[in-house]
């Protein structure tokens, strides 16, 4: 962490959760300062940290009158801003482009010529490489072959992300590490955070804050297909902790896995759920999304262990404890948001 300290960093999408911990955990590396650009599409004020060394830049990155406000004079720049999640970019592919797509575009167009720039790390999804499988599922590793069959306009845009950035290494030696995600979950994941974004999913996002919030709430969790589905669930201190590493000791130009390498079926998180929460209320059981094929997957650790000397480090259900405490101490403020979207719900 040492790296960071007297250092200039930017971090698109610092307002949400990922992004949040992230300026969290460079505050405590004692940076010279810290800039946040979001626009609260899908994130709250409330996940801005609130240091002197923290400053909040409200606006898309497309916004070029945004743009015109970054100067040469980063360091690091980590690049989260997202059009979240699958569904919502089904609902709107046009709402994904603008802020998935063209936020990439331009954002790396501004800065392909500041000369101070140690390191860009660009968040991709591990979901844009999965085998499309609900068979046995194989580790997935950084240099499997990148089908033309993709689910979502949310999954297109990350893989056309990681194609802009090997364009802007290779074109402009802009140094973009790509960091592929797996399913991240944690505290400061607000249910219905931002802006209604089209569907249901503005509020039901990932499957762990939903499950923990129900099961909290002693509500039945939603179970699709018999929760066959599996995923590669990855707290989210460790996200950070390998975003800092690819910062840090990444190569440019180069992609890894930022995964528990772990794979864990949907009935099984729910029931370590439940069984965390004391939720006793029965499963509810839905039909399999019909957009998904992608129904078992998860990541391959050993590039990243190899050359980041990455590794997670927080045990699923350690991590699933703490997201159940921090949902429990806040919920009001989750209410709240949910609260928002009643009349779209």
């Amino acid at each position: 962490m040492h790296e960071f300290k007297g250092q200039t960093v930017l971090v698109v999408g610092g307002a949400g959760f990922i992004g949040g911990n992230l300026v969290n955990m460079l505050v405590g590396a004692h940076p010279a300062r810290v800039c946040i650009v979001d626009n609260l599409l899908s994130a709250e004020e409330a996940g801005i940290p609130r240091d002197p060394i923290v400053e909040f830049i409200r606006g898309s990155i497309a916004d070029d009158d945004v743009l015109m406000r970054l100067e040469n004079k980063f360091d690091y720049v980590f690049h989260l801003a997202t059009f979240h999640g699958n569904q919502n970019s089904i609902a709107d592919p046009i709402a994904d482009h603008d802020n998935n797509t063209l936020t990439t575009l331009k954002l790396f167009e501004r800065i392909r010529s500041f000369d101070r720039l140690k390191k860009v790390v660009y968040s991709s999804a591990g979901c844009t490489v999965a085998e499309k499988t609900f068979d046995a599922a194989d580790a997935t590793h950084e240099d499997a072959p990148v089908s033309l069959q993709q689910d979502s306009p949310y999954a297109i845009s990350k893989i056309v992300g990681e194609f802009y950035s090997l364009y802007y290494h290779r074109r402009h030696a802009l140094p973009v590490v790509r960091a592929r995600f797996q399913n991240v979950y944690g505290p400061g994941e607000i249910l219905g955070a931002g802006r209604w974004r089209g569907t249901p999913a503005t509020v039901w996002r990932n499957v762990v804050p939903v499950f923990v919030y129900k099961a909290v709430k002693g509500l039945p969790l939603p179970l699709e297909n018999n929760g066959i589905a599996t995923r590669d669930f990855v707290f989210v201190d460790d996200i950070c902790r390998g975003l800092l590493a690819c910062a840090t000791r990444g190569k440019p130009g180069d992609v890894y896995n930022l995964a528990s390498g772990g794979e864990t079926g949907i009935a099984d998180l729910a029931a370590a759920v439940n069984d965390i929460a004391g939720n006793r209320a029965a499963v509810e059981s839905l039909p399999r999304r019909e957009w998904d094929s992608a129904g078992k997957r998860f990541g391959c650790t050993e590039k990243s262990r190899r050359e980041l000397g990455f590794e997670c480090a927080v045990p699923l259900r350690e991590g699933l404890k703490r997201t159940v405490a921090w949902t429990r101490e806040n919920l009001p403020l989750i209410e709240q948001c949910i609260a928002k979207h009643r009349a779209d719900l």
